[in-house]
């Protein structure tokens, strides 16, 4: 098994695909900006039996992404997961929140990936980019959200026509929204207890990453 390395991994649909990695025999290197969320993580995937690291990295710098890359020693695959969502009708955004949403969603995974392919190239490793449905569609008070996960899905796909004759692979990831605590700071979702929880979806991500560029867990 390799190394399997989790942006976004402290909380989330993020902590639950560590678990799920972990259980097949990966090593997992948590990344996220709250040491105390990832540190949580690692016990308890430690707990379990499973190899789990922490890295803490900004996504957004690229200082901080080029000095995470510094300290890993090789990745099998990169699992862009860090995500930010802002609610509401477009008058409503604020320029802040719009850097917010667009450089975490957008420039963090472009970042992350550009600089994990050296270390990919070298093991044919691959690359999941966490979208969601959003990124199928648009949806109501969703704009700016809406438009960074098209973005990511334009950049997933060119991946898989640039990296056609090579080793490497690039999947795109589509699910709806789940009971984690992306929902906490807004009341664009009534009552999230309702949605399903993050566990089933990183099953079905860990069951079909296989390389091939498109996983649907919803549509």
């Amino acid at each position: 098994m390799g190394t399997v390395l989790i942006t976004g991994a402290g909380t989330g649909l993020g902590r639950a695909l560590a678990h799920q990695y972990a259980k097949a025999g990966h090593k997992i290197v948590l990344s996220g900006r709250t040491e105390k969320n990832l540190l949580i993580v690692q016990n308890e995937i430690r707990e379990n039996g499973g190899n789990a690291e922490i890295l803490i990295c900004d996504v957004t710098q690229t200082a901080s992404v080029t000095e995470a890359m510094r300290q890993i020693g090789s990745i099998d695959i990169l699992i862009n997961n860090a995500g930010l969502g802002i609610f509401g009708d477009l008058s409503e955004y604020t320029e802040s929140q719009i850097d917010q949403m667009l450089n975490t969603n957008v420039k963090g995974t472009i970042l992350m990936t550009q600089m994990a392919v050296p270390k990919l190239r070298e093991v044919g490793g691959r690359v999941l980019n966490i979208i969601s449905t959003a990124g199928l569609r648009g949806k109501k008070n969703e704009s700016v959200y809406c438009a960074s996960k098209f973005a990511v899905r334009g950049f997933t796909e060119s991946l898989v026509k640039e990296w056609k004759e090579e080793s490497l692979s690039a999947t795109a990831v589509y699910m709806g929204g789940m009971n984690t605590p992306f929902w906490s700071e807004t009341d664009h979702i009534d009552d999230p207890s309702r949605l399903k929880g993050p566990e089933v979806v990183a099953e079905k991500i860990y069951n079909e990453d296989d390389g091939r560029a498109e996983i649907f867990v919803d549509r």
